[in-house]
């Protein structure tokens, strides 16, 4: 399924940030985990964000604005872990992704990617619960779901409920095969809907 999408602007730091207007969903994981890909798959257009063998090629934070019915923006954070910059340019993100996080007013979610392959690590476990602090609505996905077989997803799912403590089950997606795009096209809409108080 095709939707309508657009990349509309980038921002190195706090003080490029669009001025906010519809809903966004922020796409948070890290460097290597295919957030291109997905965002791709979730629009049904293979260029919108672009996609590199090398990880950490995201260094702004992307808006797209999604065409949907209600419109909203994909919001693409700067991956970590495995970015292929210094440790100087990571930490340069640090601040301007908490500073998006936690300050946007039009924020209405978040989609976090898991490789399905790697348990979630420090820095998911730890995100969890601080976006819980934060009030934020959360979406878990769990990204090259064709790596494994379908037994073996079920108990990678279970696996990242608990680490990561959601209520909701993570969804197992792979953009290769298409598996769990449609359920999570359904989820990031229904973030993107979500009545919510305005933030602070």
């Amino acid at each position: 399924m095709k939707i309508p999408a657009r990349f509309v602007t980038s921002a190195a730091k706090p003080a490029d940030f669009p001025p906010p207007s519809l809903p966004e969903v922020a796409v948070v994981g890290r460097s290597n985990v295919g957030k291109s890909s997905l965002i791709n798959a979730l629009v049904g257009q293979d260029g919108l964000a672009r996609t590199s063998r090398t990880p950490g090629r995201t260094r702004l934070i992307n808006w797209f604005e999604i065409g949907s019915q209600p419109p909203f923006f994909l919001v693409d954070l700067p991956g970590y872990g495995y970015a292929d910059v210094s440790q100087a340019v990571r930490e340069t993100w640090r601040p301007m992704i908490q500073t998006y996080l936690e300050e946007r007013k039009t924020l209405a979610g978040v989609l976090l990617l898991v490789d399905i392959r790697r348990n979630a690590e420090d820095e998911e476990q730890d995100f969890v619960p601080w976006l819980s602090l934060q009030e934020t609505p959360i979406v878990v996905a769990l990204t090259k779901a064709d790596k494994l077989p379908k037994n073996k997803r079920v108990l990678e799912v279970a696996r990242a409920k608990k680490l990561l403590g959601v209520r909701r089950e993570p969804i197992c997606v792979s953009t290769l095969s298409g598996d769990g795009i449609a359920p999570l096209i359904r989820e990031v809409l229904a973030l993107a809907g979500r009545k919510r108080e305005p933030r602070a």
